[in-house]
């Protein structure tokens, strides 16, 4: 998304709506166009909304989804609270929303307000400024959504499954939920939600919220979600659905081809809840089901609460790449509870949840695969900041973007999770927890700052243990770039040992076939494939895949690296894999470094373009913004 170009509008707007407007038409237009240097200064940068003002608390949806015209038609009507008693508007976020009518509601009665489009920022939207009725009554929104809306993705019956049903699903986050549904685009602000969704019979509705696993009557689905989460938070997904519940919480959401794979995956996942419950208390939020998406969705989950959403690559058949669902979970705790404020603090939620993924994974599969996974994240995380700028190597980020995705880098996840470890290690994982647990229930459904954390570390641990950790290296962590000199890394013996048998075999003492790599894990493969020299020659890249079969491997991670290693070698034996890799799967993860791979090589560019272009219809929108930059896609004129 990055910084994007103005959309410079006709200056106009309506106040009010005295007189009747034709319906092809909106009741009212953008006032003008900023610049988010030329905004009031408002409580977050990514908002139009004056939270500290009027803040809402709670939304009513009622929508009928028309996949046909893919759009979504109807109305929210919002509850708020008037925080200073001179405010007189309540403001929200909009992005591509047909804003029809604006209306208090009194004794069962509606009443016209005036309203009007305010400012708008390409990437943020439009701000809606709505005049507060005089008793503060609940407003009343019509609106309709548009095709392009960001926080939709419509999918074609041949882009699914069972080849019958269209799909819809939303990724709110970080400020894409305005694309759907006019509110306050913020995590300062939460909010409980009912919900009444209507969509053609045969078709299933689920969403962040309870019940899910509903009979609905004449295509309605009626939901709730009665604890109070920021709108990012807030998701839907339709398709043709079937359910299997596998243990307490836990109830798969998929298409009927991949269901029964999906459950044997994740098995483990109701383990993990009680293994998180004793180490950070109960789970608060009831239900913890998985929704199984179609490959376009552009991350490998979503933390959507009572209903994660979920990556179909990570079904790899054996559990080896069920951290992901860790993580989903552990923002249980750290993310949905306890929430950052603003996405400049973002590390607030991935850093905490990275954590405990990796207290998770250790609690449920042992020592050594969580440190070959941290191993692994170590080597990332380096890698990546060699190619950040100081400021973004930093956990509390200084620098002024446009886009708040900016802020999700290895550095909010992995720096903030070896922040946390290396605090542990400092004073005692017993301590640490003890620590923890008060942090989470301090906060619990609240949304605070980095300085927040901070006086809470402070107070609570540093006042306790000051000779273990000091105020200077906890400002080292935060506000200095890179990692700090007194942290050690992760290490594990399991990969020295297959550090040495690269180097055996490239020495040409073995032959690939005579490596053991019988009881290799995902994670052991992964560090095989990233210890290759970058340059290998087509014999040696023959060898290896005559003996591994590496081309043909249905994991997507494995297939991921040996693919990329097939790019830069331009081993042309694994470019039909190559093809439908990218062509079947819409992972931002898994096919941005390729198509950045490929455009390295000025003889693939064509190949590139031409993946991309077969690919493109089927990925979704944040995919496509970044693989269109990378490819130099062009729309035709």
């Amino acid at each position: 998304m990055k910084i994007m170009r103005l959309i410079i509008l006709t200056c106009f707007f309506l106040c009010g709506c005295q007189s009747p407007i034709k319906p092809s038409q909106p009741e009212a237009t953008l006032e003008t166009a900023e610049t988010m240097d030329t905004l009031p200064q408002r409580p977050d940068v990514f908002s139009f909304s004056r939270h500290d003002q009027v803040k809402i608390t709670h939304l009513d949806l009622n929508l009928k989804v028309k996949f046909k015209q893919q759009i979504m038609d109807g109305f929210v009507t919002i509850n708020y609270k008037v925080i200073k008693p001179q405010a007189n508007q309540l403001i929200l976020d909009t992005r591509d929303l047909k804003i029809k009518r604006v209306e208090s509601i009194e004794a069962k009665k509606t009443h016209k307000l005036v309203w009007r489009m305010g400012q708008s920022i390409e990437g943020l939207g439009s701000e809606l400024i709505i005049n507060l009725p005089d008793n503060h009554a609940p407003i009343k929104i019509s609106y309709e959504t548009m095709p392009q809306a960001s926080g939709l993705q419509w999918l074609g019956a041949e882009k699914t499954s069972g080849k019958k049903h269209p799909f819809l699903f939303s990724q709110s986050q970080a400020v894409h939920a305005r694309s759907w549904i006019p509110v306050q685009d913020t995590p300062s602000v939460r909010v409980t939600y009912n919900a009444n969704i209507q969509v053609k019979a045969g078709l299933k509705v689920v969403m962040s919220a309870d019940n899910n696993n509903q009979q609905a009557i004449d295509g309605i689905h009626t939901f709730s979600m009665q604890q109070p989460i920021p709108a990012y938070l807030i998701a839907i997904a339709i398709g043709d659905l079937q359910l299997q519940t596998i243990s307490e919480h836990v109830t798969i959401y998929a298409e009927k081809e991949i269901l029964q794979a999906a459950a044997y995956e994740f098995a483990s996942t109701e383990n993990m809840i009680t293994a998180t419950e004793a180490m950070y208390g109960k789970y608060r939020w009831g239900q913890y089901d998985l929704l199984i998406l179609p490959p376009s969705f552009p991350f490998g989950g979503m933390e959507n609460p009572k209903l994660s959403h979920i990556t179909p690559t990570v079904i790899a058949g054996d559990r080896s790449l069920d951290s992901l669902i860790a993580h989903e979970l552990a923002h249980s705790w750290s993310g949905n509870l306890v929430t950052n404020a603003l996405w400049q603090d973002a590390w607030l939620n991935e850093g905490f949840t990275s954590y405990i993924e990796a207290r998770i994974i250790e609690a449920i599969y042992g020592t050594d695969r969580m440190l070959m996974e941290s191993t692994l994240i170590y080597q990332s995380l380096v890698e990546e900041m060699s190619e950040l700028s100081e400021d973004a190597q930093k956990l509390i980020n200084p620098s002024k973007t446009s886009d708040p995705d900016d802020y999700f880098s290895g550095v909010a996840y992995d720096k903030g999770r070896f922040f946390l470890e290396w605090m542990e290690q400092q004073v005692g994982r017993p301590d640490f927890d003890q620590f923890l647990n008060g942090y989470f229930e301090q906060y619990a459904f609240k949304s605070i700052t980095s300085q927040d954390f901070v006086a809470y570390l402070e107070h609570n641990l540093l006042r306790q243990f000051p000779h273990k950790i000091t105020e200077k290296q906890v400002d080292v962590w935060l506000n200095q770039p890179g990692l700090p000199e007194f942290f050690t890394p992760p290490a594990t013996q399991i990969f020295t040992v297959i550090d040495q048998q690269v180097e055996t075999w490239l020495a040409g003492d073995v032959e690939a076939k005579q490596i053991n790599t019988a009881s290799w894990t995902t994670q052991e493969w992964l560090h095989f494939l990233r210890a290759l020299p970058p340059q290998l020659n087509t014999e040696q890249l023959h060898e290896l895949d005559h003996a591994f079969q590496l081309t043909q491997r249905k994991n997507s991670e494995i297939a991921h690296d040996w693919l990329k290693i097939s790019i830069n070698n331009q081993y042309q034996a694994a470019y039909a894999r190559l093809i439908d890799y990218l062509s079947s799967i819409g992972r931002v993860k898994l096919i941005k470094p390729l198509y950045e791979a490929l455009m390295e090589h000025p003889d693939l560019h064509n190949l590139a373009m031409n993946i991309y272009i077969k690919s493109r219809p089927g990925y979704h929108n944040i995919a496509i913004k970044q693989i269109d930059a990378i490819v130099g896609f062009k729309q035709p004129e």
